[in-house]
């Protein structure tokens, strides 16, 4: 066997195997893939801006030693938060098919033929000894639901509670700023613009990133 068909049966195996991992992982909760792809997306995400700021020759050593742990800090509230409540939101889902709390008619007339009890308990598992038609439709209504509470899920992180929780942030490193210049009024500020009085939300984060962001930022 040559080389080139020795390299072409590992790739195919390790395909393979690739394969059968996220099926076994994935294939009935795809909800739970979208999560952890959402999580590896954030996380390449603020590597690259750190590394932006790192490699950035316009920015001074001492605006990067402010910059870099804000931008950590700010990576990992949103991965935190992503995360958390994606996946909570997640299982929530899949958790209501289980227990049988969400069904279709004919996990409902399974559920009443065989006089299932505890439903909607958390211990509950109505998908044992199913047949394999009603089953089938268990993992179909069960995928489906996995997928749309991700979704849901993802709204509320990325759209309202990740924004609260960066700006939270962002106010408490202003107030902390504002309160080092208050103490020396010629100190100038990370971003070497002077401060003499609180600023809005929006100005402090465009100070924040003004030295890496825009046309100027190179990686």
């Amino acid at each position: 066997m040559t080389p080139l068909n020795n390299l072409a049966e590992f790739a195919s195996t390790k395909f393979m195997g690739l394969k059968n991992y996220l099926y076994k992982h994935y294939g009935e909760e795809p909800g739970k893939m979208l999560v952890h792809t959402g999580v590896l997306s954030w996380t390449l995400s603020a590597a690259a801006q750190v590394m932006a700021i790192v490699f950035n020759d316009k920015i001074s050593k001492k605006e990067k030693l402010f910059l870099i742990p804000q931008e950590c800090a700010d990576a990992g509230i949103n991965i935190l938060s992503f995360y958390l409540v994606t996946n909570a939101f997640t299982n929530f889902g899949t958790k209501l098919v289980k227990t049988g709390k969400l069904t279709t008619p004919l996990i409902d007339k399974y559920i009443k033929d065989n006089k299932i009890k505890d439903i909607g308990k958390i211990t509950t598992d109505i998908s044992k000894d199913m047949p394999p038609d009603v089953l089938n439709e268990f993992k179909s209504l069960k995928s489906g639901i996995s997928v749309l509470t991700n979704t849901v899920g993802s709204i509320l992180s990325c759209n309202i509670l990740t924004p609260i929780l960066r700006n939270e942030y962002a106010a408490r490193k202003q107030k902390e700023i504002l309160t080092k210049e208050n103490k020396n009024p010629n100190l100038q500020s990370p971003a070497g613009v002077q401060i003499f009085k609180p600023v809005s939300m929006s100005a402090y984060q465009k100070l924040a990133y003004t030295k890496f962001s825009g046309s100027d930022m190179k990686i």
